[in-house]
């Protein structure tokens, strides 16, 4: 053996080793551009839902204060969406240009619009909101009133409902024994 190899010189490193270091330095720096890639595409998609979300403010400053239903904003997690409300929100589709807006219901996801334009999507947005605010109105209405905490109904009426009630049940007991006792003669 020579003394290069044994005094682990630079010379010394097997020709394989150095390559597997070289592969693998390339392959890091391969790691840190797609993930840069990665996160600059979520950028872009953010930046894209608050165009969307911007184009949304006439539509939300007409809601009247005392609608609740709606919380509009952006998420920020491995796939951005903008929140219509609880059920409802844009997210970007596959290739990052086209907005989708979907609906989660109990049966699944539905898409309600789907389109590039920022407009078709106010569109259907507006119709989305519309249209919960109806369901609101209808369900506001069909609600009974509550009655006050100090009016309490009067119990005699239930006393004798029920010892009428047991009366009536037990002469037809009564009756019907009787009949099974006669069917036997």
């Amino acid at each position: 053996m020579s003394d290069a190899q044994n005094t682990g010189s630079p010379a010394a490193v097997d020709p394989r080793t150095l390559r597997l270091r070289d592969a693998l330095r390339q392959a890091r720096i391969e790691a840190a551009d797609r993930t840069g890639v990665v996160v600059d595409l979520r950028d872009a998609e953010v930046a894209r839902l608050e165009i969307l979300s911007e184009a949304l403010d006439p539509l939300f400053a007409q809601i009247p204060q005392q609608v609740d239903l709606f919380d509009r904003g952006i998420s920020q997690g491995d796939t951005p969406r903008l929140w219509i409300d609880v059920v409802a929100h844009v997210v970007m589709g596959r290739d990052k240009r086209i907005y989708r807006f979907v609906q989660d219901t109990r049966f699944g996801r539905i898409v309600i619009a789907e389109s590039h334009d920022v407009a078709a999507i106010v569109d259907a947005v507006t119709d989305y909101v519309a249209r919960r605010m109806i369901e609101r109105e209808h369900a506001l209405v069909a609600t009974p009133l509550a009655e006050p905490a100090g009016a309490e109904k009067p119990r005699r009426g239930r006393f004798w409902t029920f010892a009428l009630g047991f009366i009536v049940g037990a002469i037809a007991l009564f009756g019907l024994a009787l009949l099974a006792s006669l069917r036997d003669f």
